[in-house]
């Protein structure tokens, strides 16, 4: 039975008792919630195309088809709004590189750099404390509660991106695998890599860090519990969906066994293995 939190800002998946592992699927959503569509500039045809290119679609598909075939489950984390309304992955604050280009948590631009909306502190103050605070929150006692129950996390983030870089990215001169893999030195430990690196062997080319890098852990965790794990898995769409925004194609079923591999190989990795001493 899925859960659904502040006004179905978010829903979570409950997995097996025993699972330390959390699928995140932040990008997923193509909704734009009442509260933020009126300060949108785009018309009805310029917001569908922005939304074909922002949008990692299908994700959420994937990290369920993952998590319903998987030895045991893993919790699944799912974003219910469009990160055009806020994205929960960045910075609120200055520390937010995405800032250069109009993309901290809420957007003022667009992916080709035009304008998404004005510049509105009090717009997005709103936003903020009606999404992205309570999106947060959740994933954080979630991490809580796995720590609580296995004495681990491992959170899985499940993303996609387009085979030709858009205007709006700060590295896109770097390689473009079939699968990115986003790791944090603090934070994505050996094992979890060679994890991932075997279990998206057959999707074709992997890179580490190219051309997205890092993960996302909660900040109540990040640097501070290294019995918090992760990693960034972004797809590249061309190997399971007609660019931008279209349908799926046969690649997603070795997409999905990829996925439900890599949660195998973790979930056995960290089964009844509980750290000896939190950090």
């Amino acid at each position: 039975m899925s859960t659904y939190g502040a006004d179905a800002v978010y829903r979570v998946n409950p997995g097996a008792a025993d699972s330390s592992v959390i699928l995140h699927v932040p990008h997923s959503s193509r909704h734009i919630t009442p509260a933020a569509r009126p300060h949108i500039l785009l018309d009805d045809a310029a917001l569908t195309a922005e939304l074909d290119h922002m949008t990692d679609a299908h994700t959420s598909r994937i990290a369920d088809r993952a998590a319903s075939g998987a030895a045991r489950t893993p919790w699944t984390f799912t974003n219910l709004s469009s990160r055009l309304v806020v994205d929960p992955e960045r910075f609120p604050d200055e520390r937010e590189e995405m800032l250069e280009v109009g993309m901290g948590a809420v957007y003022t631009r667009t992916s080709h750099r035009g304008k998404l909306r004005n510049d509105d502190p009090a717009h997005e103050k709103d936003l903020l404390a009606t999404h992205y605070e309570p999106y947060a929150a959740a994933m954080t006692d979630l991490v809580d509660d796995r720590l609580a129950a296995t004495g681990r996390a491992v959170i899985i983030d499940v993303h996609s991106y387009p085979a030709m870089p858009l205007p709006y990215e700060l590295h896109a001169d770097g390689e473009r695998p079939a699968v990115c893999l986003g790791a944090d030195e603090t934070h994505t430990p050996p094992y979890l890599l060679a994890a991932a690196e075997y279990a998206f062997s057959s999707c074709g080319s992997i890179a580490v860090n190219t051309p997205f890098s890092g993960c996302y852990v909660p900040l109540k965790h990040y640097g501070k519990q290294r019995a918090v794990t992760a990693l960034m898995v972004e797809i590249r769409r061309d190997t399971y969906m007609t660019e931008p925004g279209g349908a799926l194609t046969a690649g997603i079923d070795r997409i999905v066994e990829a996925l439900t591999r890599l949660v195998d190989v973790v979930s056995a990795a960290t089964a009844g293995n509980r750290p000896s001493k939190a950090n």
